[in-house]
């Protein structure tokens, strides 16, 4: 049975895997799309992209809610790694 020690080590190696695809698309998309839009380039399909509509799957109205969340528990999860210390290494016999 794990320990609370490692809790926050298994709940940040579980959620970042399913994160960071969502986050990684919506940061560069919307860098992408800002850059196009500065050079007066029309792209509404990376707009809809980077807000969750996905053609079939429209996730507009809970994407940015999903990200929020899943970026919480991430800086949450990696806070509590930081504050509980790194685990310690056997040190060798001499």
């Amino acid at each position: 049975m794990a320990s609370k020690k490692h809790l926050p080590r298994k709940l940040h190696r579980s959620l970042v895997p399913i994160a960071v695809v969502p986050l990684l698309l919506t940061s560069l998309s919307g860098s992408l799309y800002g850059a196009l839009i500065s050079a007066d380039i029309e792209v509404p399909w990376l707009l809809r992209l980077h807000t969750g509509n996905f053609g079939l799957l429209n996730l507009q109205p809970y994407y940015s809610t999903v990200l929020g969340i899943l970026t919480v528990f991430i800086a949450v999860s990696g806070v509590a790694m930081m504050v509980g210390g790194r685990r310690p290494k056997d040190s060798p016999s001499a």
